[in-house]
């Protein structure tokens, strides 16, 4: 079969205007009243606490109060649901987000190499951009450029950051000071044009996790002497971090295709997406040391030592990239399908009721997943140089995600 790239051919059907206004968007199954979501109105967004007040910034963003938490310990039984405002437009290829602990957000551009400071002003297109730097040490080249952030757990008083980024022959991991020279402390990871992961995240217990690809090589991912087609866990160091499943080996899983995204629940147990080829994208429960399939499975196993996804998609509906947990609801924000899938999880890890999709056409494609400090989710639009570009792309959505309280132990 041949090699497709990770974001698909892009959705050309009739797509709904992206507007700065807040959008309500409903469960897409066939559980929920059509006739009913297609009418709810702003008296009704102010009754879940999630109508936008009176903008104060003349244009700027509405200002939308935290998300309030969900005392109820009993599951949701209706489908999650999902309102969104734009926070940032003109941007270009926004791949990456963290913030720091003041609150400040840190954006990463992929083909530009930058590092861009959002908000907290605002003006009449919303948040202030202000680039802070370029890296100039990485080498946008189709698929790869400079991908994933992280901020350091101790950045109060060690000012670190974490970045992922493309070279000419590799990918690699380095720290950084802003306004100072990476240091790399990961490198010779497998580079291409298509297929180089790069999102990075401290997981709980404190270590750096960064995602893979396979970079077209296929037979990469089930080598575990390469570092393609993997997740890793590693020290601040880039060592690999106590109670890795491989002797003296940064790899945590393997079997990968690309994974652009992954989160972890209240339980600590971590998921991700999974780009597929021609058939089915993935979500995986990530357990340490399993094997994930590819190149020999895509989707769904019937057979063999390999783990099978608790979700799949075909391709055309999901190829998602960032990956997000909202209380009980794992958020994925897909490129080539042009929504956000909404899947409530059970405390084991399953997925509870049929999946939701959000957003569909409504801002294009969608790349990163980010919850922000106020329990929101920042979520980043990837349509620069694809037919789904609007007017004021690439742009940051302030997402609010309701219907994951509760947690089912099933």
């Amino acid at each position: 079969m041949p090699v497709m790239p990770d974001s698909g051919g892009p959705n050309v059907s009739k797509m709904r205007p992206a507007a700065a206004s807040l959008v309500r968007v409903v469960a897409r199954t066939p559980r929920v009243l059509a006739a009913a979501t297609a009418m709810i109105t702003l008296s009704t967004l102010a009754a879940c606490a999630f109508g936008p007040p009176a903008d104060e910034n003349g244009g700027g963003p509405p200002r939308l109060p935290a998300p309030s938490a969900t005392k109820s310990l009993a599951p949701d039984t209706a489908p999650p649901s999902a309102v969104a405002t734009v926070l940032a437009r003109n941007l270009d290829i926004p791949w990456a987000v963290a913030f720091l602990p003041d609150g400040t957000a840190l954006v990463t551009e992929r083909d530009k190499t930058r590092i861009l400071k959002v908000g907290p002003k605002s003006g009449p297109d919303g948040l202030e951009v202000t680039p802070l730097q370029t890296i100039t040490e990485a080498t946008a080249q189709g698929e790869g450029g400079l991908m994933g952030i992280a901020v350091s757990p101790d950045y109060a008083t060690d000012q670190t950051l974490f970045i992922y980024y493309t070279t000419e022959t590799d990918n690699r991991i380095a720290r950084l000071k802003l306004g100072g020279k990476p240091q790399p402390i990961v490198t010779g990871i497998p580079v291409s044009g298509l297929h180089n992961g790069g999102r990075l995240h401290f997981g709980p217990d404190g270590y750096l996790y960064a995602s893979t690809g396979d970079a077209t090589r296929r037979g990469l991912a089930q080598d575990l002497k390469s570092l393609g087609g993997k997740i890793l866990r590693m020290t601040r160091d880039g060592k690999p971090a106590p109670g890795n499943p491989f002797p003296n080996s940064l790899v945590w899983t393997y079997g990968h295709r690309n994974v652009q995204g992954f989160a972890w629940d209240a339980q600590g147990h971590m998921f991700a997406t999974e780009f597929g080829q021609d058939t089915w994208d993935e979500i995986n429960f990530i357990q340490p040391g399993k094997n994930y399939g590819w190149p020999a499975v895509e989707g769904i196993a019937r057979g063999g030592p390999y783990v099978n996804p608790i979700q799949q998609w075909k391709t055309s509906e999901a190829s998602c990239s960032g990956a997000a947990m909202v209380g009980t609801v794992l958020v994925a924000a897909c490129l080539r399908g042009t929504r956000l899938w909404l899947v409530r999880l059970t405390a084991a890890g399953k997925v509870l009721g049929a999946p939701t999709a959000a957003f569909v056409g409504t801002f294009g494609r969608l790349r990163a997943a980010v919850v922000a400090p106020d329990g929101s989710l920042w979520v980043t639009t990837s349509n620069q140089g694809s037919p789904t570009k609007k007017e004021g792309d690439d742009k940051i959505l302030r997402v609010v995600v309701s219907g994951g309280g509760g947690v089912s132990k099933a």
